[in-house]
């Protein structure tokens, strides 16, 4: 963990790797001048590109200490952790396999509709092996929940999470996350993956979104 970032647990979830706080960046950072393109549809900086990786290789390492004798199926959750889940992979040392889904439970709106819809199931036979689903996001918790009854039901040797963001506050359904890379404010981000209707997925950090819907 980054010198100087106090650890910050605010909710009744178990997790193995704590997660890093969202107060040790501000806010309200100024938006780069090369986003000027974005008009001011972004209030602030949450996390720099900077930040991201680096808690991404701190995640790769644990991950790879955890599962060093049977490396795992990483299962990545379309589209928004398209980003971290290349990135992570990279930095996990091990023979790791991937595959992907697709849910929707957003459409083009700023908030879940909590109604969840598989888009593209994953081409593997999870039976018997180590999967970990790799998030971008939770914040309700009712997708993962959903996707962890899902693919359970497949009778996998483990199933575990890793997330990059934990939305502070928003969980209406209680989740073990075993890995976590930070936990962030109660507000709509975009980024790195993230979007609002298709739109600031290529942004290589995470900003507030404060643009039409927010």
């Amino acid at each position: 963990m980054a010198d100087g970032w106090p650890v910050k647990i605010s909710f009744s979830i178990w997790r193995e790797e704590t997660p890093l706080p969202c107060d040790a960046v501000s806010a309200s950072e100024q938006i780069p001048s090369h986003l000027a393109w974005t008009g001011e549809d972004l209030a602030g900086v949450v996390l720099s590109s900077r930040q991201i990786h680096h808690r991404t290789a701190e995640l790769g390492q644990q991950i790879a200490r955890d599962y060093a004798d049977n490396p795992p199926l990483l299962v990545c959750v379309l589209k928004g952790a398209v980003t971290f889940m290349s990135d992570l992979m990279r930095a996990i040392p091990l023979a790791v396999d991937i595959d992907f889904m697709a849910v929707s439970s957003y459409g083009a709106a700023t908030k879940s509709s909590g109604v969840v819809r598989i888009v593209k199931d994953l081409e593997s036979d999870i039976a018997g092996r180590d999967v970990l689903i790799v998030e971008d996001i939770v914040d309700s918790g009712l997708t993962l929940n959903y996707l962890r009854k899902y693919l359970g039901s497949r009778k996998p040797a483990s199933l575990e999470v890793c997330a990059l963001l934990l939305k502070e506050g928003e969980q209406r359904v209680e989740q073990s996350l075993r890995y976590v890379g930070f936990t962030i404010p109660s507000t709509f981000v975009v980024g790195y993956g993230l979007d609002v209707a298709e739109r600031y997925r290529n942004l290589d950090g995470i900003y507030t979104y404060k643009g039409e819907g927010s």
